[in-house]
Order: C-alpha cells, then structure tokens, then sequence
C-alpha cells in the first residue's frame, strides 16, 4: 500500500473532527474523500498532508512513518492559493520549481496541463479553468509519487470541468496516486477507483463505485410527464411517485415495466430511464437536509 491510515483521531477540544477511521490507498488509482460539508474529509487530508496534526492514529506512507523525504514526493492543490498577480504563468511555474530538487521538465508539464498558448499570461488575466490548470501544474512541478485534490473542478464550467477530468486521468495513467475530494459525485463516480463516503467523522461507506450502487441502491427509475397518464395513478401496479409535472416509476423489470406502459396505450415519447449513481449512494447515506 502506498498510504495507510489506522485508527486516526482529530479532536478540536472535545469535538472529534475526525473519529478513528481508518483505510489504506494502493499505488496507481484515484482516492475519492466524499462527504457533506462538515463530514471531516478536508481534516483528514489536512493531516495526513501534515498542515494539521493528528490527535492519535498512524499514518504510513510507502510502509514507513512519514518522514522529511514526505513533503518532497506528495503535491497538493488547495481549494485556494494566493499568486503573485503581476508574475506571468511561465514565472510562476520557474519560481515553484526553485523549491524542489526533483521536478517536472516545464516544457512536459505546460503540455500536460494544456497551458501552452497561455504561458506568458499574468496570473490575473487568465480564466477560472486555466487558473484551476495552472494550480494543476503547481501541484505537479515536484513530480510527486501523490498527489491530493481539494474540490479540484469547484466554479467551473462544464467545459472546463471536463478538460479536467481528461487531465486527471492522464495524470493517472502515467502511474501517480491521486486523492480526490470532490462535491460532484458524477466528477468522483468517472475518475474514482475507490471512494470512501464520511459523515460525522467517521467512514460509513467504503468500495468502488460501482460496489457502493449495487449495494445501496437497487432498480431503475423511470421518469413520465404526469398528462401522459389518463387514468388514476394508483392503478399502476409498480411503485410510484408523482413529484411536481412528473411521475417517477421504481423498477427492478425494465422489460415488466414498458410493457405496461405500452399495454396501456401510455405516449413514451419524454420517456427517461435513469440507473441508480453514486450521487443517489450518497444521498441516502448521508441525507439530504441541508448542512449548515
């Protein structure tokens, strides 16, 4: 395992932050850290990273207690970093790479972030996606063995988040670990191997995310406008939910399910089908009242 964590507690006085979890990454996938705000997932980063200390537990990296080599081989993108606004991008990538001894050729890494056209750019001037891809590329400049990802895609825009996503996977592909925190469940469920789901201070959900759907959620949801029914609703015989403009029909017989509609002369034509996901996982374990 390339990072294992046991038994790890967080206390803030007498609060628990983080409450004796415990899990284990093993080299060459993506992490997902899931939870709703206040779960405790940015504390655990925080003090596995080594910003914060831990109150009691062991962190192993590659085997061994971490040691000042640490913070030599891991690299982190934080939700928000200050840059010197009047340094252009290609300044600022030179500047980072003077605090290292093992680092990314810039040439490689400006072409891995797609930051090319934009280098000789200032800080200030760039959009909120190349500003995330410069952040990128900071957190890269070590050429860490880990990397960790703090809500890497927050405030962008589709586009943007998606040319993310293929550099994320690129990066992995070239062998680095990758731990991820992430409010989008569709970003973790695409770029994920394993996720572990927090609440509370404490992992309640741990597996792949296809392992975490089938066990937590189960059927197919299919989704009608409510005028394309011209008879009572109780008369279906499947489960039933008529939310706003809209009938929800819970299934575990796709097949049992249209034929009823059909026989039934329903106009399928808005019809949606929609399989359980990873945010429908994290809806019912955690909730869905929102957190203050």
């Amino acid at each position: 395992m390339l990072l294992e964590v046991k038994n790890l507690i967080k206390k803030y006085d007498t609060i628990a932050a983080v409450d004796g979890i415990s899990f284990s990454i093993k080299e060459g996938i993506c992490f997902g850290l899931l939870g709703p705000n206040g779960a405790g997932k940015t504390t655990t980063i925080e003090v596995i990273e080594g910003i914060l200390p831990e109150t009691s537990g062991e962190i192993l990296y590659k085997g061994k207690i971490r040691g000042a080599s640490f913070k030599e081989e891991i690299g982190i993108q934080f939700q928000q970093t200050a840059l010197l606004e009047s340094l252009t991008l290609y300044e600022t990538l030179k500047l980072f790479k003077t605090f290292y001894k093992n680092t990314y050729e810039l040439e490689e890494l400006t072409r891995l972030c797609n930051l090319e056209e934009i280098l000789h750019q200032r800080n200030n001037k760039v959009s909120g996606g190349q500003r995330q891809r410069l952040m990128l590329s900071i957190a890269l400049i070590n050429n860490p063995d880990l990397l960790f990802l703090d809500e890497p895609s927050t405030g962008l825009d589709p586009q943007a988040r998606r040319n993310l996503w293929d550099i994320v996977q690129t990066i992995k592909s070239k062998g680095k670990t990758i731990v991820l925190t992430t409010h989008y469940m569709e970003e973790a469920q695409i770029l994920c191997d394993e996720i572990a789901i927090m609440d509370h201070g404490k992992i309640i959900a741990h597996g792949t995310p296809n392992d975490l759907i089938k066990k937590y959620c189960s059927g197919i949801t299919v989704i009608l406008p409510a005028d394309s029914f011209s008879f009572p609703l109780d008369s279906l015989s499947m489960n039933h939910k008529k939310i706003y403009d809209r009938v929800e029909i819970y299934t575990d017989d796709i097949n049992k399910c249209l034929k009823e509609l059909m026989t039934r002369d329903i106009d399928l034509t808005e019809l949606i089908v929609r399989s359980p996901n990873l945010e429908d996982v994290f809806l019912k374990l955690t909730g869905r009242h929102l957190r203050n």
